[in-house]
């Protein structure tokens, strides 16, 4: 397993990956409540593979309410803190070290960590034990993809329980840098620097900051820590001239990142110290167009599930997840939808680091109750706190087709429910779009997303060609039988994106297990498939009223068989056939990219 340092904005040298066998057991009738009330352990699990995946060693995929964990490991006491960190435990969670409760978490997706310095043994022989609680029928908590019937049906998948990103043991100094956060305003060549310190209360303490671009020192500056907390804005010198400016903006096409070192001081001492990154980049929404570093930025995207057939939501490891950026750039994509799934921090930095942008997506309940509304309040913004500073990402969804807000135009709560995770998120990240319900029914947005998977390109012509007016769009186009604006939510002049449409199934490759393939439309030769693929886009990039678009999908996902990969990521036509299609060309000449 080629698995990196898990949190890739703020990494420290001195670290333990906890990946690797674990002991293993199911509890499906609840009969334990600590770890003392397990006498026996009759499985081993490969961590952080879910037991439903081929890759934990476990590979079953019946109804289970709740599993545990448990390993030893070394570690000896000292002067140091020792903080234990989940990247992500679906559902909720509870934590021991050497018998003692030390962590509780409730959210499939976003990470916890837990200080067990104290509880730590003097012969540095420990033991954690994780039991993870996950009822694969309740539909009130996120749970985005994961099917509540045994097996997967539609557009639903296998369920995911348990660990299943990484876990990591970390000694930190008795007072350290627990969160850093970056914030870019390119109109002031400025870069926004957060930072929290935590742990033992000492005197003078001061943050030393370095920026640099290769080779090239762009600022060394020192704060006082006041209260715990380092908030300033470093200003870089303004090149001036486009062409030098240019130099230090990242974009998918300049995917250029400042390099970060970041010491905490009491007086002269350094006393922690790490690595980090950051980027120059603006997002923002000018009319009807989205802007990219203050220029108007045509997003061509495909909507990525992030499965794995043998791993499922787990990635297989870190040149996995840089091999799937890779792959979307081949394919002549500048970003992609990463749909209703909050994705591994290390997808996100080869995203930073490749250059290529991302949509983040918020995984949906399927019941609107007071209980699914404040897990999902709960769990987006520790999503967003977590994914913050990456510059890859320039866009947030908290709803996606009003899954678990179903009568949006009838229940005043389910819309309320919407403009108030808007405008939530806008308030957690001023500096990024935000769509409140991509699809249909939009209300409070940023950004209108349509999904239509009509394959008819004359269809798609005559519902959004040049000659329809805008008000006839939204008073009478209906794309899965819903309205694209709410009553009281006209268009604005945002900007309208096509954010779902192909959905073409060809099975390139039988997938093992499937017995009957998925998709809105079938294609019965690579030939074929071809030809919808060129012949819809063309369509839709040389639609004046798009200012973006999103093709479904990036990888065939079990029985869903509409990706422009297959599962195992092997291209279903060649890959420059793809790009010359996705970049507005429709002549492919083999061999040419």
């Amino acid at each position: 397993m080629d698995f990196a340092y898990p949190r890739p904005q703020l990494q420290r040298a001195n670290w333990t990956s906890l990946n690797g066998p674990w002991r293993f057991r199911y509890d499906d009738e609840l009969a334990f409540t600590r770890p003392q009330d397990i006498d026996r352990w009759p499985q081993q699990i490969i961590v952080p593979f879910p037991p439903e995946s081929q890759a934990s060693g476990i590979a079953d995929r019946g109804f289970h309410t709740a599993c545990w964990y448990q390993r030893d490991f070394d570690m000896k006491p000292g002067r140091d803190r020792v903080i234990l960190r989940f990247g992500a435990v679906d559902y909720s969670a509870k934590v021991w070290v050497n018998g003692h409760l030390v962590a509780t978490h409730e959210g499939g997706h976003t990470p916890f960590s837990a200080d067990i310095t104290q509880f730590l043994e003097p012969s540095g022989r420990q033991v954690v034990t994780v039991r993870a609680e996950d009822d694969p029928h309740e539909l009130t908590k996120p749970r985005g993809k994961q099917d509540w019937q045994l097996e997967p049906h539609s557009i639903w998948y296998p369920r995911t329980t348990g660990i299943w990103q990484t876990v990591w043991l970390e000694r930190v100094p008795r007072t350290y840098v627990d969160k850093i956060r970056w914030t870019p305003r390119v109109d002031g060549f400025q870069i926004g620097f957060e930072v929290r310190v935590r742990g033992e209360q000492v005197d003078d303490l001061s943050v030393e900051i370095s920026l640099s671009h290769g080779e090239r020192l762009l600022a060394r500056d020192r704060y006082q820590v006041i209260e715990g907390e380092v908030d300033r804005f470093i200003v870089l010198s303004d090149p001036g001239i486009d062409d030098f400016r240019n130099e230090l903006l990242w974009s998918p096409e300049r995917p250029t990142l400042l390099d970060a070192r970041v010491r905490l001081m009491r007086g002269n001492e350094v006393i922690d110290e790490f690595i980090s990154y950051t980027a120059l980049r603006s997002v923002h929404i000018l009319r009807d167009r989205f802007m990219l570093n203050g220029r108007p930025y045509i997003l061509r995207m495909v909507l990525d599930q992030g499965y794995w057939p043998e791993t499922l939501l787990a990635p297989p490891g870190d040149e996995a997840l840089r091999r799937d950026v890779e792959l979307a750039k081949a394919m002549g994509f500048n970003g992609v939808r990463k749909h209703q799934k909050i994705e591994d921090p290390r997808y996100l930095y080869w995203a930073d680091k490749l250059g290529l942008l991302v949509w983040e997506e918020m995984p949906s309940a399927y019941r609107f109750t007071r209980t699914a509304i404040k897990r999902i309040v709960r769990e987006w913004t520790e999503a967003i706190d977590r994914d913050y500073s990456h510059p890859c990402i320039i866009t947030w969804v908290p709803f996606n087709e009003s899954w678990g807000v179903p009568e949006l135009t009838a229940v005043r709560e389910q819309r309320h429910a919407v403009e108030a995770l808007y405008h939530l998120t806008k308030t957690l990240d001023a500096t990024r779009p935000v769509i409140g319900n991509d699809g249909w029914e939009s209300s409070a947005t940023d950004i209108i997303g349509i999904h239509d998977y009509d394959a008819n390109t004359e269809h798609i012509r005559q519902r959004y060609g040049s000659e329809i007016p805008p008000e006839q769009l939204f008073d009478r186009r209906r794309p899965g039988g819903r309205v694209l604006t709410l009553d009281g939510y006209p268009h604005r002049g945002q900007p309208i994106m096509l954010t779902e449409f192909g959905g073409i199934a060809f099975q390139g490759k039988p997938e093992p297990g499937v017995k009957k393939i998925w998709g809105y439309t079938k294609a019965e030769t690579a030939e074929e498939f071809a030809g919808l693929y060129e012949d819809l886009l063309h369509t839709i990039i040389h639609t004046a009223l798009f200012s973006g678009f999103c093709y479904t999908q990036f990888a065939d996902t079990y029985q869903e068989a509409n990706g422009l990969l297959n599962a195992d990521r092997s291209p279903k036509i060649p890959l420059e056939r793809i790009r010359a299609a996705t970049i507005k060309s429709r002549t492919w000449i083999p061999g040419a990219m």
